[in-house]
C-alpha cells in the first residue's frame, strides 16, 4: 500500500511539473524557436544539424519578437540579423525610422558569432591611449597589398577613413573593444578585441542584440525572406516565410540585405571554385548566398565571386576556426617533423599555401601559457577538446607525435629570434612581443578550411546596390559579406568585423535618407 501511494504521489508531481513547464507568457524564448526549427529541419544533413546545434548552443538566451506581432508594413526591412543587419537597424532607428529585422535562423548572430580575432581600425582613441602610432593611409596600403591590389579602392578608402568612428560608435552603445592585438598582413596593433582579450564575435552579437531590444526594434527569427519585391521600379517590400509554413508579403520603402556570404553552400562553392570541393567550412549553416540570389533577380550584379578565402588554421573534425589572434599573441606553426616552415603572420592565402605544400597538408599551432592567458578564445578551444598539453616541451612533443629534439630546437631558435627581434629563418616581424618559454606548453592540430567569401553584390560607398549599368537600384541597400569588392582577392583578418560595422552603419543611415526623400 505504501508503495502504491508513493507511486501515485510521484505521478501527480510529474504531471504538475509538465503542466508548469507548458506555460509561456510574453515573448517567445530563443530555445522554443530553436526546438521548432530543429523539428522542421528534417531535410538537413547530420553535419548541418550538428553545426546548427553548436551555433544555437553558443548563442546567449535572448527573447525575440513573437510572430503574431508582425505588422504589414515598416519603413525599412533588414534581411539578416548578423552584425551588419543589427547595426543597420540601430542606425535606421536613430534616424527616426521604424525598421524590422528578419532572420531565417532560430537565433540572431549569423557568421558574426563565429568571429574570433577582433575588429581592425586605425587612428582610434584606444590606439592613441596605448601609444600605438597608426594611420588610415597605412591601413589602406596594407589592406590593398593584402588584397593583391584588386580591392575596390573607393570602398576601401571609405572603410579605413570611417574605422575609428565605428569603434567610437560601438563604445558609445556599451560595446568596448580596447584590447589590441595584430593579425597577418598588418604592421600595427589595430585589431580591437573585448577588454578581457576574448573572442569578439559573441561579445559583439550580445551587445548588438541588447541594443536592438532596448530600442524596441522588432527582430523576428525563423523568418525566411524568399523574395524582394518591386513596384514602379522601386523596391517595395519582401515575401517572408514564417516557421517554414506561412508566407506573408510585408511592404517597406527600402530594403537592406545583410544575409552574409555563401561559405556554407557547397553547390555555390563548387560552381565558382571546383578546386575547393570537399573542404570543411567554418561558416554557420545559414550562410548560403540567399541574398545574392535575390538581388541578382532584381538586376543587381556581382563581383569577385570566385574569390573564396581559405583560412589556414581550422580544426578539421569540428570545422572550427582557430583565430588569428593566437598567432598574433605569439604562437608558431610547426610541421609533423616539429619544425617551423613559414612566416606565421603572412597573409592568409600565403600561410594556407605553405600548409598545403606540406606532405601531410596539416600543421600544429604551438604556444605556451603566456599566449593562452592573452588569447582568451583558447579557453573555448580547450573546452571543445582541441588543445594538446605538455608540462614540458618533450611531453608536448610526445603528445603531438613529433620528434622531441626537433621541437625543442625549434622553440629554442624561435625564442632567440624573439629576444633579438630577428626571425632569420622566415622574416616574421609581428606577433613577437613574447617568447614561448612559459610552461605548460600547448598545441592544436589545424589544416585549411573555407572561411569567407570575398565575392558578392556590387555596391557603392552609399551601400546602394548597383545594376549592370552602374546605377543604384532604388530602395535597395546591402552591407557585410553579401557584398563584394572591398577585400579584393584576399581578406585581412579583422577586416570583416570592421566591414559589417562600418557599412552596416552606412546602410542604416542611407536607407533612412532614401525613405525620407520619398
Amino acid at each position: 500500500m505504501h508503495k502504491k501511494v508513493t507511486a501515485a504521489l510521484i505521478l501527480v508531481l510529474s504531471l504538475m511539473l509538465v503542466i508548469t513547464g507548458c506555460g509561456n507568457n510574453g515573448n517567445e524564448p530563443q530555445n522554443q524557436a530553436q526546438n521548432q526549427n530543429q523539428t522542421q529541419a528534417g531535410g538537413q544533413t547530420d553535419k548541418a544539424k550538428e553545426s546548427e546545434a553548436e551555433a544555437v548552443a553558443g548563442a546567449s538566451e535572448k527573447s525575440y519578437t513573437p510572430h503574431d506581432q508582425l505588422k504589414d508594413s515598416y519603413d525599412i526591412i533588414i534581411i539578416g540579423a548578423g552584425g551588419a543587419g543589427m547595426t543597420a537597424a540601430l542606425e535606421a532607428k536613430a534616424s527616426g525610422m521604424n525598421p524590422v529585422i528578419f532572420e531565417k535562423m532560430p537565433v540572431a548572430g549569423g557568421n558574426t558569432t563565429k568571429s574570433s580575432s577582433g575588429m581592425n581600425a586605425s587612428e582610434t582613441k584606444f590606439q592613441k591611449e596605448q601609444g600605438i602610432e597608426d594611420s588610415n593611409d597605412k591601413f589602406y596600403e596594407e589592406t590593398l597589398k593584402g588584397g593583391h591590389n584588386t580591392n575596390d579602392t573607393e570602398l576601401l578608402r571609405y572603410f579605413v577613413d570611417h574605422s575609428a568612428e565605428a569603434i567610437d560608435w560601438l563604445d558609445a552603445i556599451g560595446i568596448r573593444l580596447n584590447n589590441l592585438t595584430i593579425t597577418g598582413g598588418m604592421s600595427e596593433k589595430r585589431t580591437h578585441r573585448p577588454e578581457d582579450g576574448s573572442a569578439v564575435g559573441q561579445y559583439l552579437v550580445d551587445g548588438l542584440v541588447r541594443n536592438v531590444e532596448e530600442q524596441g526594434i522588432p527582430l523576428f527569427v525563423n523568418a525566411n525572406v524568399k523574395e524582394i519585391i518591386q513596384q514602379d521600379g522601386k523596391v517595395s517590400g519582401v515575401k517572408v516565410v514564417l516557421n517554414d509554413t506561412e508566407e506573408k508579403t510585408i511592404t517597406a520603402k527600402a530594403v537592406i540585405v545583410a544575409t552574409g556570404g555563401y561559405g556554407a553552400n557547397p553547390e555555390m562553392i563548387t560552381q565558382f571554385r571546383p578546386d575547393l570541393k570537399g573542404y570543411v567550412t567554418t561558416n554557420q549553416v545559414g550562410s548560403t548566398g540567399d541574398g545574392i540570389t535575390m538581388i541578382e533577380k532584381l538586376g543587381g550584379v556581382t563581383v569577385d565571386m570566385d574569390q573564396i578565402q581559405v583560412h589556414p588554421t581550422v580544426q578539421q573534425e569540428k570545422s572550427y576556426l582557430i583565430g588569428e589572434a593566437v598567432r598574433g599573441e605569439g604562437a608558431i606553426l610547426v610541421s609533423s617533423e616539429g619544425v617551423r616552415f613559414y612566416n606565421e603572420m603572412d597573409t592568409r592565402d600565403k600561410v594556407t599555401a605553405a600548409i598545403n605544400a606540406l606532405p601531410e597538408k596539416s600543421a600544429y599551432l604551438v604556444f605556451d601559457s603566456g599566449v593562452k592567458s592573452r588569447a582568451k578564445a583558447i579557453q573555448q578551444y580547450e573546452k571543445m577538446g582541441f588543445v594538446i598539453q605538455g608540462d614540458t616541451i618533450e611531453a608536448l612533443a610526445e603528445a603531438m607525435g613529433v620528434p622531441a629534439d626537433a621541437l625543442a630546437k625549434t622553440l629554442e631558435t624561435w625564442n632567440a629570434a624573439v629576444q633579438g627581434k630577428n626571425d632569420a629563418e622566415f622574416g616574421r616581424t609581428t606577433g613577437m612581443d613574447y617568447d614561448l618559454s612559459g610552461a605548460p606548453y600547448y598545441a592544436i592540430k589545424i589544416a585549411p578550411g573555407i572561411h569567407y567569401t570575398m565575392g558578392g553584390v556590387k555596391i557603392n560607398t552609399n551601400t546602394e546596390v548597383l545594376n549592370k549599368d552602374g546605377n543604384p537600384i532604388p530602395g535597395l541597400f546591402a552591407a557585410g559579406e553579401v557584398t563584394g569588392g572591398l577585400h579584393g582577392d584576399n581578406r585581412i583578418g579583422g577586416n570583416s568585423v570592421a566591414d559589417i560595422i562600418i557599412f552596416g552603419r552606412q546602410a542604416g543611415v542611407k536607407a533612412a535618407e532614401f525613405v525620407k526623400a520619398q
